[in-house]
């Protein structure tokens, strides 16, 4: 589901989507593509530390961006 279209650009898709999830609410995973990953598919990595309440605030505009994101680029 990531846009295939930034391969052509020199970014690989999981970097394109950290990069955008960064940008758009300050929230910071690794792409998983410099981890090594199985061709065609994509993860990142994330270490989640806030406290319970803030928790929910991140997974909430987690959600919203990712939603976003799968929507402008379906």
């Amino acid at each position: 589901m990531l846009p295939q279209q930034e391969t052509s650009l020199g970014q690989a898709p999981d970097f394109f989507y950290a990069m955008q999830l960064l940008e758009n609410t300050g929230i910071c995973v690794v792409p998983g593509s410099g981890f090594g990953q199985v061709p065609g598919t994509f993860h990142f990595r994330t270490t989640i530390l806030p406290q319970l309440d803030k928790l929910k605030i991140m997974l909430q505009k987690f959600e919203e961006f990712h939603n976003k994101f799968l929507e402008e680029y379906k």
